[in-house]
């Protein structure tokens, strides 16, 4: 796979917010055009874990984080959950790779049946029918054997389930280097370069 020119991330309600924004500001930062996802939600668990307040519409949000990171308004778009002439609601326009992180289990269950009711869902489904990349990052702990069953249906679609499981092997020192090993591995799953961290054997 060479490096993704369009990424869809998708942010669903399930904790683990600082991987998703983290994964946002380092596709951005490598110059990939992102189409970004949201759920209600999501927006929730924004707010819990990282006291943000995004807006309630999808272009407001859009503006917001095109400000923070200093980027060109081609490079980053926003969509809610239900806006279907989205770009990656169809097999004619899908994004090279896509990344849902964090992933509720709910959701997670859905892709795997097919469901396709709401554009995160249906965005999914085209990555699966296209033969595109994509990366689950499933947050929930312990997993139920239904877990599992949706996890291994997606993984035998060629689907990657990559927890948010970091290693303690390059000593982490903070919160960020933990988010940040996490982040890597999905970066490396999509072939987008990064120095977030010192490879093993280096």
């Amino acid at each position: 796979m060479t490096m993704p020119r369009t990424v869809t991330l998708a942010l669903t309600g399930a904790s683990g917010m600082p991987y998703g924004l983290r994964l946002l500001e380092c596709l951005l930062a490598a110059g990939v055009q992102v189409y970004l996802l949201y759920s209600q939600a999501a927006q929730i668990v924004i707010k819990q874990e990282l006291d943000e307040t995004w807006p309630s519409r999808a272009k407001d949000v859009e503006t917001m984080l095109r400000q923070r990171h200093g980027v060109a308004d081609s490079q980053l778009r926003v969509f809610g959950r239900e806006e279907w002439f989205a770009p990656v609601a169809s097999g004619s326009n899908p994004a090279d790779a896509m990344v849902i992180c964090p992933c509720t289990m709910g959701t997670l269950a859905a892709i795997a049946a097919g469901m396709s009711d709401n554009l995160i869902e249906r965005a999914a489904d085209v990555a699966i029918k296209e033969n595109r990349k994509l990366v689950i990052v499933p947050r929930e702990t312990p997993y139920s054997a239904l877990h599992l069953e949706n996890m291994l249906k997606l993984a035998r679609m060629n689907v990657c389930i990559l927890p948010p499981n970091p290693g303690f092997y390059h000593h982490p020192q903070s919160i960020a280097q933990l988010v940040d090993f996490v982040v890597a591995r999905i970066l490396d799953q999509i072939n987008v370069p990064h120095a977030l961290m010192q490879r093993w054997g280096e």
